[in-house]
């Protein structure tokens, strides 16, 4: 019960510095993701580097779910297309899986994209055809690298022993999307 009293009066004072404009930062630079790491830096559910590890993860997996869908209308490759459904598939699993077991630690993740990956969805959504392809392609790519790496160094950087398990959990699915990106990606210059 202290713990709820707790997070909804950290939420409430979240909400009113946002909404009375007493932040000192630019309102554009608070994003969701600032916002739930805030919160769990207050509450401290789990130590600092798990939940920042869940926010990290929460929104990843998100735009992997965004993107996915975007893709899934514009795409002009059929592998492309058929890589764009299993991302919504694999991550929106993998996104109930961490939102359990967020629910579960009580740590806070973030509600909605940050602004710097809604703007990456929207340049990307104004591409059309074989442009479209090779971009979405390459982000695959590059965001699959750097969350492969975050994932291998979980056991290393997170404490919480069921975040590592569920990080241990996801690699593999997470290393199989970047062989795929990486090969269809590669297809595409062909």
């Amino acid at each position: 019960m202290k713990k709820l009293i707790i997070l909804s009066a950290t939420f409430l004072a979240i909400w009113m510095t946002q909404s009375c404009g007493n932040n000192a930062k630019n309102p554009q630079s608070e994003t969701p993701v600032d916002s739930a790491k805030d919160v769990n830096e207050t509450v401290k559910p789990v130590d600092e580097k798990s939940s920042a590890f869940a926010v990290e993860a929460a929104n990843g997996g998100m735009m992997e779910v965004e993107m996915g869908k975007l893709a899934q209308e514009k795409a002009q490759n059929p592998r492309v297309k058929a890589f764009a459904t299993m991302m919504v598939n694999d991550h929106s699993k993998a996104n109930d899986e961490l939102k359990a077991l967020a629910s579960q630690k009580g740590i806070t993740l973030p509600a909605e994209l940050s602004t710097e990956t809604k703007k990456h969805i929207e340049d990307l959504g104004k591409k059309t055809g074989k442009d479209f392809d090779k971009d979405y392609m390459s982000m695959m790519v590059d965001d699959h690298d750097k969350d492969v790496s975050k994932f291998e160094k979980a056991p290393d950087n997170v404490t919480d022993q069921e975040l590592k398990t569920w990080a241990a959990n996801t690699l593999p699915t997470l290393k199989a999307h970047q062989d795929s990106a990486k090969a269809i990606k590669d297809a595409l210059k062909k």
